[in-house]
């Protein structure tokens, strides 16, 4: 007598990971949870620039790696955005995007969608497609 379920598969519950986003300001790149998501939640990074397609990639490293960059925690503790300062990584992305006047006490910034590649553990963000905004500065107020 043939089983009940012969033929039936189990569905995967593997959970869509959304939007990446990248988010750059003249002092730091922000990258949302669906990029440490999509990435797997690597500790570090290694952040890649392709000059003539002006694309700026992201892929898992070693804490090792030369240019290895500490990114994410472990999915259970990582909460919110991921923010790099790392003035030699900013600079090197903030140079793809022009970023608009801001009014007083806010901070200009471009932000742009990735494409994730999960099997390959890397994300893809293209500065062509960057949108400006402006938006509140954080942070203690400047004294008067």
């Amino acid at each position: 007598m043939a089983s009940l379920l012969q033929g039936f598969e189990e569905v995967r519950l593997v959970k869509p990971v959304g939007k990446t986003m990248m988010t750059v300001t003249d002092s730091l790149v922000r990258f949302n949870k669906a990029t440490a998501a999509a990435l797997g939640y690597p500790a570090y990074v290694k952040v890649l620039i392709n000059d003539k397609t002006r694309q700026i990639a992201l892929t898992p490293a070693t804490a090792k790696g030369e240019n290895s960059v500490k990114f994410s925690k472990s999915e259970d503790k990582q909460t919110s955005s991921i923010s790099l300062k790392d003035a030699a990584l900013v600079d090197a992305i903030r140079q793809y995007f022009t970023f608009g006047e801001a009014p007083e006490g806010e901070v200009a910034f471009e932000s742009v969608n990735g494409t994730a590649y999960v099997d390959d553990k890397t994300v893809i963000f293209d500065a062509d497609n960057a949108k400006s905004g402006t938006m509140k500065r954080r942070g203690r107020k400047k004294a008067a």
